[in-house]
């Protein structure tokens, strides 16, 4: 069984949703961010999703490009990146780890290198975020060789033709964007996904996880009342990494969110509850 079929059966069983928490390798620098990461797992995390720093970072917002740069700065490499990953899985062996990257750092590496190097590091799964469903099959079979998820992102305005590819293709989790655009903080989730999310459930689509502005507890609930098995966070816990006490916010903040994750599951069931009794 897969770290994430695993989660999804504990958090099921506990009538409970995913978590997934973000952070950039490397930022503001690789011993500092080897602390957050061990921050996310303090504070609850069910499933990690890392960036590995680059330059055109295209698929995300200024929060997120600055900590890409930051890192950058620091000369933190992709072979630093996987040493990390490395560390991190002797640390934490069950937590679910999966990269958000872009072609450009595949094609440096090769393909099927890179897959092959993110496995041996304990990683779980890939998505690369700039590379379309049509044009995804060589990247599938290099993470299928090397025993990796190939995640992939749906949104609602994902023509239903394509949702039906990546319901085939797609493995691990499905990455559901909240909203047209970049990755960000705001108020709510712009985009209702919940008919994106039925359709996937009836093409058998992995699990769909709820990203891109997921900021608040409230925003955890709404994600999850559309039907989300999860969401992930990225740019509210980015923008800590810069703040006194890091560690310590970060890991304050990422149990907040995941109790929302039991709070919304918890409210569900007491409605549909309360509904049988009527």
């Amino acid at each position: 069984m897969s770290r994430y079929s695993a989660m999804f059966e504990r958090l099921a069983a506990n009538d409970e949703a995913a978590f997934g928490a973000f952070l950039m390798l490397g930022d503001p620098d690789l011993a500092t961010s080897a602390t957050l990461l061990d921050s996310l797992g303090e504070g609850g995390a069910d499933m990690i999703e890392v960036g590995i720093p680059f330059t055109d970072p295209i698929a995300d917002g200024p929060v997120i490009q600055a900590a890409a740069n930051r890192a950058l700065g620091s000369g933190t490499s992709v072979e630093d990146c996987f040493r990390q990953l490395a560390e991190f899985r002797r640390r934490h062996p069950s937590i679910p780890v999966g990269i958000l990257t872009y072609a450009n750092i595949l094609a440096a590496r090769g393909r099927s290198q890179f897959c092959l190097d993110a496995a041996a590091a304990g990683v779980d799964s890939l998505l690369i975020a700039d590379v379309p469903a049509l044009e995804i099959e060589p990247y599938r079979e290099a993470a299928r060789r090397a025993a990796i998820d190939l995640v992939m992102i749906a949104a609602p305005n994902t023509p239903g033709q394509t949702l039906t590819r990546i319901a085939r293709i797609c493995s691990g989790y499905t990455y559901c964007v909240a909203r047209m655009g970049v990755t960000g903080l705001q108020d709510r989730p712009a985009l209702d996904h919940c008919e994106t999310i039925a359709e996937l459930a009836r093409l058998g689509a992995p699990p769909p996880i709820v990203g891109f502005g997921i900021a608040t507890p409230d925003q955890v609930r709404e994600a999850i009342s559309a039907g989300a098995a999860g969401v992930i966070s990225g740019s509210a816990i980015v923008e800590l990494v810069t703040q006194p006490d890091a560690s310590a916010r970060i890991a304050h903040f990422v149990a907040a969110m995941k109790e929302a994750t039991r709070s919304s599951c918890n409210a569900e069931f007491a409605e549909g509850d309360r509904h049988h009794a009527r």
